[in-house]
């Protein structure tokens, strides 16, 4: 526990449960629907049944989208931890994420540091990002290592 003049704040690493895994999982998999099926189902309306992602003649309406799609994806993650912490699955679950060094809400920089890096974690189907969470003593996949956050329970 820190004491008194050691610059870190007491409860920081070592109240906080950072043993979360199976909660974090289960945002992940309520966030991609949250963010996936409206973004598949206007897919579908708007460019039928094919994919636009195995089409190689895709027009610019379809290249628009898929670029529009990513940018949602981006904001959501970005503004959801950056300002309260959480995403909706995040809330669902009862988890949130906070800055390692203080405890507080990441704010947008380190919130979208997280977001980006999801890209390398989200490989595989979160396999890349499952294994160093598993790995880390902090429970920390590489999103948050580089953001220096951690994941804990509200």
């Amino acid at each position: 526990m820190a004491t008194a003049g050691s610059g870190a704040p007491p409860f920081v690493g070592t109240h906080e449960d950072v043993h979360v895994t199976g909660r974090r999982v289960l945002a992940i998999i309520v966030d991609g629907l949250l963010v996936g099926i409206p973004s598949s189902l206007i897919s579908m309306l708007f460019f039928g049944t094919s994919s636009v992602y195995g089409s190689s003649t895709a027009d610019a309406s379809q290249v628009g989208f898929v670029s529009l799609s990513f940018v949602v994806f981006l904001l959501y993650y970005t503004l959801l931890e950056g300002y309260l912490g959480q995403t909706v699955g995040k809330m669902l679950v009862g988890i949130k994420v906070i800055r390692e060094d203080t405890g507080e809400v990441p704010g947008v920089g380190a919130a979208a540091i997280r977001t980006v890096l999801r890209l390398v974690d989200g490989l595989f189907g979160y396999l890349v990002g499952f294994i160093a969470v598993l790995a880390s003593a902090k429970r920390q996949r590489l999103g948050d290592m580089a953001a220096h956050t951690l994941v804990v329970r509200t």
